[in-house]
């Protein structure tokens, strides 16, 4: 096949199956790995042009490499048009080398993948891709049309985007040169206007000199009416006559000569007027060449050394002329300003400018605002960062290569033309593929081994590791206590909530912790209490477990119950307290029995402690079990019943002195919170519930704390919600533990009124006393009535 060969040809052979390998002179099968090469666009066995590359007589002896060849090697020639490449083929692609080993499609063009060929066409400036099906050959011409101007601009027109990328008119440019006085007399061309060649004499304003230059030649220089400026010293006589001009060669006149008699006006440090000498006896000038008598001051002008606190001034006498070297010393700063360093002025005045470099780092941050400078005696404003900024982009594989900076780092650059597939390849994303995208989410069960045999309820994924499995399954707990059902597959370890109760190597104590894994001590020792009872009380030991040892003497911390002989008195007692006792009682009831023994009586030994002195072991009873103990007699003689409270012992002992006066000022709200509280208590105690709660609406500190009170007498719970102004209080009967009293506080209430006595009634004789103001009034605790009473005299 020729070179140029069209597409369509090529096309139709590698179908028909009628196209030959210039290697091995073979058909080309549709199904067989070709290459195909990108100069002549022949097309060869992959295996035959891999023959042919290692073959020495494909070797590229003397020939010019391309410029991509990066190695020393000498490379291989095509077999066609000998066009040398670096490297030889190894892989099957299709034309537009997109796809890897393409697969044959009997509708599409053997050996291509049939996406879009997307390669950059052959024109240098055309900006469209190759828009047709991926093809063997060239990339046909672009077949857009877009509008070009000629080289002048002046006119344009519409032109394929393949065709010529420039086209010229046949005008006359007419554009300026580069003087801005001529413009171009070329007709339409390529590129930028020729510099005019025009010839111009040009004179200096001085005149000491001349030139002939092409015009628009040094612009700055040159006022555009043939005249410029040489930038010599213009050394023309000033009106004097005498002196030269020292300006830049210039287009304006000169200007007087400064040294004329009605020019100068004071000596040459400025400090005197003339006028002063003159009266002082000096000589009057009459010419510029006349000296400027001196005023023998200290001249005194600045000199460019010193600082601005403090500036050197010229230490000799009125002179003419330049002043000398300054004999002082100057402070000058280093390049950052930080130090400073003292430098003899003569120095400073030689050399000119004169720094010099500090050794501090500059501790500023840099741009990207995470390295500092570090740069020695820095004068650097902008604090570019020169680092690699190396982060992780957002793929998670490659790093960012661009110098250090703010915020966030770009999105990978790097595509992929390989398809990504899920892992059971049901689910595709078609390149290209940015880096870093995740795999396509599948709907399909997964495909993966798994360590159990339950049935697969999760989708497709492409993380390496399986969820866990959730599959409901009947397992052990660690303890071996009992089969727990419904436990998911993945749970091992699972716990039943009771007690381990395995014994323990102490043979004595079982384990109390819950349910749990593994041995029940690990390399310690048994620490519960010791179980075995006391030989003198019968109360367990209590000391760390001591097992295959006697117990050891303590004192025993058993809690003994101990009350009074009727009952009502009842305290708990540590049990070597009481054995403390019971022993000072039986050393003195054998005391006693000794005596009787001496006196001649005979004594039982076998019982030196009766029932008698055992029962003084008891708690002693106190003045209200001796109140108690009358009024149950009194009771019993008048043949009252035990139920009835015929001496009123129990009718207010529940309430206090402070809730009954609170219960006072509010009576009425006092009984409707007693029936709220009655009712919810009776409800918890006949119903099946065991707790029952009641809310009240918001109210006051003082009826809040009138329900905390009263809740309490009835063993009700009450708590306080909510902030004030809404601030409400919630009570929570609870059974078996919430009970009624014996009589309600109403019902107290009553009858302390009732039993008060009515106040006195005023007598006759009282008023007219009290009309006499002879009377003594007194008001009661609890009325406020008021009483009156004779006052003796």
């Amino acid at each position: 096949m020729a070179e140029g060969q069209p597409s369509g040809s090529l096309i139709e052979q590698l179908t028909a199956e009628k196209y030959e390998c210039m290697v091995c002179c073979e058909v080309v099968r549709v199904m067989a790995p070709v290459w195909s090469c990108q100069s002549c666009y022949h097309v060869f066995h992959l295996n035959c042009i891999k023959k042919w590359a290692r073959s020495p007589a494909s070797q590229a002896e003397g020939h010019k490499l391309p410029t991509s060849v990066i190695d020393g090697n000498s490379g291989w020639r095509c077999p066609a048009c000998q066009n040398v490449s670096s490297r030889a083929p190894n892989s099957y692609t299709c034309f537009c080398s997109k796809v890897n080993n393409p697969e044959w499609n009997r509708n599409e063009i053997p050996h291509s993948c049939g996406e879009l060929c997307g390669k950059k066409r052959s024109g240098l400036d055309c900006p469209h891709l190759c828009n047709i099906l991926c093809h063997p050959g060239p990339c046909p011409s672009c077949p857009a049309f877009v509008t070009k101007s000629c080289q002048c601009g002046k006119t344009s027109q519409s032109v394929r985007c393949g065709q010529s990328t420039t086209f010229h008119c046949t005008n006359v440019c007419g554009n300026l040169l580069n003087c801005a006085e001529h413009s171009c007399t070329h007709v339409c061309h390529a590129g930028e206007c020729q510099s005019c060649q025009q010839i111009i004499h040009q004179a200096c304003y001085c005149g000491g000199s001349s030139r002939d230059v092409l015009c628009g030649t040094d612009k700055d220089n040159y006022d555009g009416f043939g005249n410029f400026s040489c930038q010599k010293q213009c050394g023309k006589k000033l009106n004097c006559g005498k002196h030269g001009c020292t300006e830049v060669c210039h287009p304006q006149p000169c200007q007087p000569c400064p040294r004329l008699p009605q020019v100068v006006r004071f000596c040459p440090c400025g400090q005197t007027p003339l006028s002063k000498l003159l009266e002082l006896g000096c000589i009057d000038r009459k010419i510029c060449t006349d000296p400027i008598p001196s005023c023998g001051k200290t001249c005194g002008k600045p000199l460019p050394c010193g600082s601005h606190d403090f500036i050197h001034t010229c230490e000799n006498l009125c002179h003419e002329g330049d002043c000398g070297l300054c004999s002082r010393t100057s402070n000058i700063a280093c390049r950052c300003s930080f130090k400073t360093k003292e430098v003899p002025c003569s120095l400073l005045q030689n050399k000119g400018d004169f720094t010099f470099v500090c050794d501090k780092r500059c501790n500023k941050k840099r741009q990207c605002g995470r390295h500092k400078c570090n740069e020695i005696c820095c004068v650097d404003t902008d604090h570019k960062c020169s680092l690699i900024c190396g982060h992780k982009l957002n793929c998670g594989l490659h790093r960012c290569d661009e110098p250090c900076h703010r915020g966030n780092c770009p999105n990978c650059w790097q595509t992929s033309f390989d398809e990504l597939t899920c892992y059971c390849g049901e689910a595709v994303i078609f390149p290209p593929i940015a880096c870093g995208t995740r795999p396509p989410e599948c709907k399909k069960p997964c495909t993966r081994q798994h360590e159990c045999d339950h049935p697969v309820f999760h989708s497709c994924h492409s993380e390496e590791k399986c969820p866990p499995c959730t599959y409901l399954t009947q397992k052990w707990c660690m303890g071996k206590h009992e089969l727990r059902n419904n436990i998911p597959c993945h749970l091992s370890d699972i716990s039943c909530g009771l007690r381990c109760n395995q014994l323990l190597k102490c043979d004595m104590h079982k384990c109390k912790r819950i349910c749990h894994k593994g041995e029940c001590l690990i390399n310690e020792d048994c620490k519960q209490p010791c179980d075995l009872q006391r030989p003198d009380c019968g109360h367990p030991c209590m000391t760390p477990c001591h097992p295959a040892e006697p117990c050891p003497p303590s004192v025993c911390n058993a809690k003994v119950d101990l009350q009074c002989e009727c009952g009502r008195r009842k305290e708990s007692v540590v049990c070597s307290v009481a054995s403390s006792v019971y022993q000072r009682i039986t050393a003195i009831t054998m005391a006693t029995k000794l005596t009787e023994m001496q006196l001649g009586d005979s004594v039982d030994i076998a019982r030196f402690v009766t029932k008698k002195e055992m029962k003084q072991t008891r708690l002693q009873c106190d003045e209200e079990c001796m109140a108690l103990e009358r009024n149950r007699r009194l009771a019993e003689a008048l043949n009252i019943s035990e139920n009835s409270d015929p001496f009123n012992t129990r009718s207010g002992s529940k309430y206090t002195d402070s809730l009954k006066e609170d219960a006072r000022k509010d009576l009425k709200f006092v009984s409707e919170i007693e029936k709220e509280i009655k009712a919810l208590v009776d409800a918890v105690n006949k119903g099946k519930q065991t707790k029952k709660s009641h809310c009240f609406p918001p109210m006051n500190r003082d009826h809040r704390k009138l329900i905390h009170d009263l809740a309490e007498v009835y063993c009700v719970e009450s708590v306080s919600y909510d902030s004030e102004p809404k601030r409400n209080v919630v009570i929570t009967a609870i059974k078996g533990k919430s009970m009624c009293p014996n009589v309600a506080l109403m019902t107290v209430l009553e009858r302390e009124i009732q039993a008060r006595p009515p106040p006195p009634i005023a007598h006759h004789r009282h008023q007219n006393e009290r009309s006499n103001g002879n009377y003594v009034r007194r008001l009661s605790r609890d009325e406020p009535s008021i009483d009156y009473f004779d006052v003796q005299d």
